[in-house]
């Protein structure tokens, strides 16, 4: 698999990991999330595998497109999984209601074009 392949695996799962985020808080206000600990390990979770995916993304992807917080995507990853002791809450509920929907339009744009299979093509 070539690394831009790779690449677009990994936009993938970081898109598939943000429409799942939407879904979880769609309609909930803070409270609701503040007090569903399932809810709140969910989204937890899906914020995990989109920092892990932009972790996993090529270095030369990344610094193609500046205009992804890549670093903060990647760092907040970490948070979560070393200092899970330390998690604002807020912070977290802020970033699964506005920044997650934002960043699903602008990791879509970044999926490369997938050619026609000339198989499936009528005469």
């Amino acid at each position: 698999m070539r690394p831009e392949d790779r690449d677009a695996a990994h936009i993938w799962d970081a898109i598939e990991a943000d429409e799942a985020i939407a879904l979880y808080v769609n309609d909930r206000a803070f409270d609701d999330y503040l007090v569903d600990s399932m809810l709140r390990a969910a989204v937890e979770r899906q914020l995990t595998v989109l920092g892990e995916a932009a972790k996993r993304m090529s270095e030369a992807f990344r610094a193609a497109h500046p205009e992804i917080e890549w670093r903060s995507i990647v760092g907040l990853r970490n948070v979560l999984m070393h200092e899970y002791d330390e998690i604002d809450q807020k912070r977290i509920f802020v970033i699964a209601t506005d920044f997650v929907p934002r960043l699903v339009s602008s990791l879509r744009a970044l999926l490369p074009e997938i050619p026609p299979d000339p198989e499936l093509s009528e005469p």
